[in-house]
């Protein structure tokens, strides 16, 4: 399937998915002075520290690192030791509980995430170097206005969870 081929709705609707499947990192290598492989893996763990670091108050472990990746947590332990070493990552005690470690980046995982964040554009401007530049802006601002989707979703589910478990502890009292 092409953008310049007609589609239904139906047929459009159901390309996403596999659109989606093709959208992969490896196009980043095709930049200049790309990252390494394994840079380029750290960067997911890295993205997510750092976006989650943003929220004030919001701590970063090694468990919400696993559940936000949906991998098991021996994984992301392996990963975040991997970044640690490299030395991108470092734990710190956590400011509400002492005895928990949280994630922070280091001043290297900040200039890794910045290097990756010029790969990520540059790997865009290629891409798309062909398209009219309005398309472009457009396609940039739909991913936007689909991730903060995402992130609203998340949300709604977050507040139906609580919502639940105070409806079953206001039925356990009663």
């Amino acid at each position: 399937m092409t953008a310049k081929d007609e589609y239904t709705a139906d047929e459009l609707l159901d390309a996403v998915g596999p659109a989606f499947g093709k959208l992969r990192r490896g196009v980043l290598r095709e930049v200049e002075n790309p990252l390494s492989a394994k840079d380029m893996s750290r960067t997911l763990v890295l993205n997510i520290v750092a976006e989650q670091s943003e929220s004030p108050g919001s701590e970063v472990t090694v468990g919400g690192l696993a559940e936000h990746l949906c991998i098991d947590p021996s994984v992301a332990s392996r990963t975040v030791t991997d970044s640690i070493k490299a030395g991108y990552l470092m734990r710190v005690p956590s400011q509400r509980d002492g005895r928990r470690a949280v994630l922070r980046l280091t001043p290297a995982g900040h200039e890794l995430m910045a290097r990756f964040r010029h790969c990520q554009r540059e790997a865009f401007e290629n891409i798309t170097a062909d398209w009219l530049e309005h398309d472009r802006l457009e396609f940039a601002r739909l991913m936007l206005q689909y991730v903060d989707s995402i992130e609203r979703l998340r949300d709604r589910r977050t507040a139906r969870e609580v919502e639940a478990a105070t409806r079953a502890e206001s039925m356990q009292a009663d």
